[in-house]
């Protein structure tokens, strides 16, 4: 007798790390997808990638442009699946009126974080966002650095 796996399990399906990297994260909503069936079957084989992916706002609603998600060879025979599709976001529509603000005017980007599984349904995480400089950069992987080796100090003085 095999064991399941429950959604909830390993929840996090795909995760943009560049995007900590390459912006200031302000805020992160959550948002739903709108997939189709092949594509929650593939979600569900962990089949996402967002590296390349950006939300962009059009006529009031979002959508989630350049994420991947490849198909199951089994999963969808009867039609053609498109990996890279635009993809519908599911927000309130205050959420929606305070993102277009806050894009258009203070010229904020909206990136997507993360993918997860949340109660059986996949949610994208996306995050109001700023972009950083490059000196910006340098500075936050200097204190990565110093963190991990003041850790890697504290460690040998434990000993």
């Amino acid at each position: 007798m095999s064991k399941k796996k429950s959604p909830n399990q390993g929840a996090t399906i795909a995760e943009n790390r560049k995007a900590r990297h390459d912006y200031f994260v302000e805020e992160t909503y959550e948002a739903g997808l709108a997939l189709q069936g092949w594509e929650v079957k593939s979600l569900r084989d962990g089949r996402a990638q967002l590296k390349e992916a950006y939300v962009f706002l059009k006529d009031g609603e979002a959508y989630l442009f350049g994420a991947h998600i490849s198909a199951l060879p089994t999963a969808s025979t009867h039609i053609v699946p498109d990996p890279i599709r635009t993809r519908k976001l599911l927000l309130n529509r205050s959420e929606l009126n305070g993102l277009t603000g806050a894009v258009d005017r203070k010229g904020y980007t909206l990136v997507p974080l993360e993918l997860y599984w949340k109660a059986g349904r996949a949610k994208l995480r996306v995050g109001l966002a700023k972009g950083k400089k490059e000196h910006d950069k340098r500075a936050s992987s200097k204190d990565k650095d110093w963190q991990r080796e003041k850790s890697r100090l504290m460690k040998h003085s434990a000993r």
